[in-house]
């Protein structure tokens, strides 16, 4: 009996990792980063995490059942973004913070251009700046630590250091410092990073690229000559780490071309260096993403690779017109 062949569309190979399993897949990577930062910050910080992801997915629903779209919040991009925010913000901001970040993240950044897949930005951090530009003092209040054995006296360690002073790498490492709630721990935010790259969701390139890059600026241009105890202090300080791994990573504002992907990585390097050695403050891993986010389409112009005859084609064309 002869067997029916089914004839659909391309592409024929279709890869088994939906939206929906890459975004959860996520969500249990960000796990260790999460836990260990309301075990640093307590109550506070899990309020803010369940307020923020809750926020980002009420936004997301009431914003397409107001214009009659497809529901997508069961595809759990809205609760990345919600807890991505949340990870992104000090424990001691308000209440409606998170609420007013998440909104602005879904409907302005994601939604208003057209939803998943078509915002020019990371909407996490695209509401971070947000809330940076319009309430910074909130968002650079770490007063309210009460880790253990606290020498920074409220301020973060890339602050300390910005100001001239010595910091403890091996607590920066382990978490135990002031900070956002989700960027403290470099452990545990390596963990979730193993585990993506594992899973397929994520590959070094961009990562690898970045902190590479960003390593090379500093013991050039960090004023501290080959410092490896500032070079790491640096590397573990701030959101770099979780901005490496889970941010610029993202598949929407990332390049999809192999070198793309190390090119967009060099360039988040350096902008991160120009903004952390000669901009104001001691952070810029969210301005330097964006930044880069904003590049991305131009740098596929350039790195797309041409389809197979064209090269030759163009070759043989030259050839014509010299003769």
């Amino acid at each position: 009996m002869e067997k029916l062949l089914k004839v659909t569309s391309s592409p024929h190979v279709r890869e088994k990792m939906d939206t929906q399993k890459i975004m959860l897949c996520v969500v249990i990577a960000l796990l260790p980063a999460t836990v260990f930062g309301i075990c640093n910050f307590g109550l506070r910080a899990f309020i803010i995490i369940i307020l923020s992801v809750a926020s980002a997915v009420a936004s997301e629903y009431c914003y397409e059942k107001l214009l009659h779209r497809k529901v997508t919040i069961s595809d759990f991009s809205a609760v990345v973004t919600g807890l991505l925010l949340a990870l992104n913000l000090p424990s001691s901001v308000p209440y409606w913070m998170p609420i007013l970040g998440s909104a602005f993240a879904i409907v302005v950044v994601k939604e208003l251009f057209g939803g998943l897949g078509q915002n020019f930005m990371n909407p996490a951090l695209g509401a971070r700046c947000f809330l940076m530009i319009s309430f910074a003092s909130l968002m650079t209040d770490f007063s309210d630590y009460k880790g253990f054995a606290d020498t920074f006296g409220g301020a973060t360690p890339l602050a300390t250091l910005k100001a001239g002073g010595s910091v403890d790498t091996f607590r920066m490492l382990v978490g135990t410092i002031p900070g956002t709630i989700g960027e403290t721990s470099v452990i545990a935010i390596l963990i979730g990073a193993i585990f993506l790259i594992l899973m397929g969701v994520i590959d070094l390139r961009i990562p690898g690229s970045y902190i590479v890059t960003f390593a090379v600026f500093t013991l050039l241009f960090g004023g501290h000559g080959f410092d490896m105890n500032f070079l790491v202090a640096e590397l573990c300080g701030g959101g770099l780490m979780l901005g490496a791994f889970f941010m610029a990573t993202d598949y929407v504002t990332s390049p999809i071309t192999p070198s793309g992907k190390v090119i967009y990585g060099i360039i988040l390097g350096i902008m991160t260096g120009i903004f952390r050695f000669f901009g104001s403050g001691a952070e810029g891993v969210s301005y330097a993403i964006i930044f880069s986010n904003l590049l991305v389409p131009l740098i596929e112009r350039f790195t797309v690779p041409s389809a197979f005859g064209i090269v030759k084609e163009k070759k043989e064309k030259k050839e014509g017109e010299k003769v």
